[in-house]
């Protein structure tokens, strides 16, 4: 030891930078007779494995919390005493131990929290069934009540194994230690009982006692029934997994900081008149603040949605007309009328509202709002408004329309949802209507109409993108020679992957990047995978297949959120990271996922809005 300071900051000085990169792991403190305090093993174990750690007092302050959340890659939920059994609803057992009141709230509130912002977590004894309280799972408040046999709780050294564990294949335990079964410690007598939805069991002891347990949603998240931090260099591999974890989440964070990242398509807003709230962490829809700023999401599309009515069924008998009304009065006295309705029971008085001005209570909506949240949230029209909005801190919202039912059949509404700032409309939806042929519909135009033509002309003078989802195969081929600008599919997959008519052949996918457009893929499970649960492998299989049949500069992300678009490991805007970490791990430069991410698409739209009459 050198016992001067201006030697021991030569280390420092004499370098630059003075320190490389090392991901922050957030390392949960135990208490204790009024201290904060920290086993050395958790922290020297984060550093041998390439972390920085930093330690986590139990503190359950709203800001604390999620400014420590703001500064970690990582979080490791240390071992101690039990949980209060009321946090799961259940009485203490007599064989309960003592329990740690001041860590219970503050340790169950950063684990939801840090979860809802996808950031890697480790679970360890006691963070095990911190894991699985937080997150819908069940713990046993003693195992040996409940028939184990192993001893859970050795006498001997705690750097010393003394059971085995079985690990199951395909795990992330078993990619650590390639083995079926490794010899573990243990210090414990509850368990996880049930590990909930969101995990699988991926470890378990001789006498069936979970082991261990991680994410079932492609998300780093693990908990390890044992104490690895005391098992040196075989210990050490479980910590190098979390650390390279929190570092593959730092890429993605700064990747999120520099490009813009867009969803071209979500049908949120259909629920916006039922009284939903946007500055809310509402679980109701699948956009919100709270989501789009934990997925780091900047911006999308949300369109209003017009479902196509059947025939004998008018368009306002498919509008929650009551719910308008009684959540937004004002645009019910804006909007709605009464009008004498002829039916097979005599005439009657009903509520109406025509499609168009279905389309702008949306969008009056959709700009209330904004307004109400306008440090945080903007309207954008062009790709300037979005990049200008980021540069300030704030997300952004576009206008769509799903359905050229919008027009009520005049063409002079395209220019009034131009002059809205709309920037794309779908020509039709799940049926035929006076623009063209659905893909789900019956042929009634065999392509695009006559009058579709003529929309198509008109919002190609007006700057509206033409947008082909939901189109039917004669329709699409007909809007591309019409139309003079590039079209878009804003949410389509592909019909090789997934062979539903509503899917893109691979023609299709070539004609349109021919011409410049753009297909971006869509989460809704359907038309990812006809049989089985689809998942976020299942997205990006369809991306992948894109761009090797349309190459990068044609592909994108329309999710459809809340017009069913979901799917395990992208269930909501606050997943949309995990995209990103997908598209790293198969090496996808900045620059390429920047073009996935909206690049492409802006594009197109800067170069549609360009020729605007």
């Amino acid at each position: 030891m050198r016992f001067n300071l201006d030697d021991q900051l030569s280390d420092f000085y004499n370098t630059f930078p003075e320190g490389r990169h090392q991901p922050v792991i957030g390392i949960t403190a135990n208490y204790a007779d009024g201290c904060a305090t920290l086993a050395d093993k958790y922290y020297t174990q984060v550093v041998e494995a390439g972390g920085t750690p930093v330690l986590i007092p139990p503190v359950a302050d709203r800001n604390v919390i999620v400014n420590t959340l703001d500064h970690i890659d990582g979080l490791l939920l240390t071992g101690g005493g039990d949980y209060n059994p009321l946090w799961a609803g259940e009485e203490p057992s007599a064989k309960l131990h003592g329990i740690n009141a001041t860590r219970d709230l503050p340790e169950l509130l950063i684990t939801r929290l840090a979860f809802n912002r996808q950031i890697p977590i480790l679970g360890i004894c006691r963070g095990i069934q911190t894991l699985v309280m937080a997150l819908g799972g069940e713990v046993d408040q003693d195992i040996y009540e409940k028939g184990a046999t192993v001893k859970h709780s050795q006498d001997a050294m705690r750097q010393e194994p003394t059971h085995t564990v079985k690990l199951a294949a395909g795990s992330i335990l078993h990619s650590i230690y390639r083995a079926d079964t490794i010899v573990v410690n243990s210090f414990h007598h509850q368990a996880v009982r049930k590990p909930g939805p969101r995990f699988r069991v991926t470890a378990v002891a001789a006498d069936n006692v979970v082991e261990a347990i991680e994410s079932r949603e492609y998300k780093p998240i693990m908990g390890v029934q044992w104490h690895p931090e005391w098992l040196g260099d075989e210990g050490r591999k479980i910590f190098q997994w979390l650390v390279g974890q929190a570092n593959n989440f730092y890429i993605a964070k700064r990747v999120h900081r520099d490009v813009l990242t867009l969803d071209t398509h979500c049908d949120t807003p259909m629920f916006f008149p039922q009284g939903v709230e946007f500055s809310h962490r509402d679980k109701r829809i699948l956009y919100d603040l709270h989501k789009m700023t934990d997925g780091r999401q900047d911006a999308v599309i949300m369109a209003a949605y017009l479902p196509q009515p059947k025939i004998g069924v008018r368009f306002s008998q498919n509008i929650d007309l009551e719910g308008i009304a009684k959540f937004n009065p004002d645009l019910a006295e804006k909007y709605i009328r009464t009008a004498e309705v002829k039916t097979s029971k005599g005439t009657v008085t009903e509520r109406t509202i025509a499609p168009n001005d279905y389309a702008d209570l949306i969008f009056d909506k959709l700009e209330s709002i904004v307004r109400a949240n306008s440090t945080y949230i903007s309207i954008a029209r062009t790709p300037t408004d979005l990049y200008e909005d980021k540069r300030k801190g704030r997300k952004s919202i576009m206008f769509g329309i799903e359905n050229g039912l919008a027009l009520n059949g005049d063409i002079r509404n395209v220019k009034h949802f131009a002059q809205r700032g709309v920037v794309y409309m779908t020509l039709c939806h799940n049926g035929d209507n006076d623009i063209c042929d659905s893909a789900r519909g019956s042929n009634m135009h065999n392509g695009v109409s006559q009058f579709g033509a003529k929309v198509i002309e008109e919002m190609n003078r007006q700057g509206i993108m033409v947008d082909l989802s939901h189109a039917a195969e004669k329709s699409f081929y007909d809007a591309l020679d019409i139309s003079s600008q590039p079209i878009v599919c804003s949410h389509s997959n592909s019909r090789a992957l997934c062979d539903v008519p509503r899917n893109l052949t691979d023609d299709q996918m070539r004609a349109l990047a021919a011409k410049g457009g753009v297909a971006h893929i869509t989460l809704y499970h359907g038309f990812l995978k006809k049989d089985g649960e689809a998942t976020i492998l299942d997205a990006i299989a369809h991306l992948e297949h894109a761009i090797s049949v349309m190459g990068i500069d044609h592909v994108g992300v329309g999710t459809d959120f809340d017009g069913d678009g979901t799917v395990r490991g992208m269930a909501d805007a606050s997943e949309m990271i995990n995209f990103t970490l997908q598209l790293l791990r198969r090496k996808y430069s900045e620059r390429d996922i920047a073009r996935i991410w909206g690049g492409n698409w802006l594009r197109v739209m800067a170069q549609v809005q360009a020729v605007r009459k």
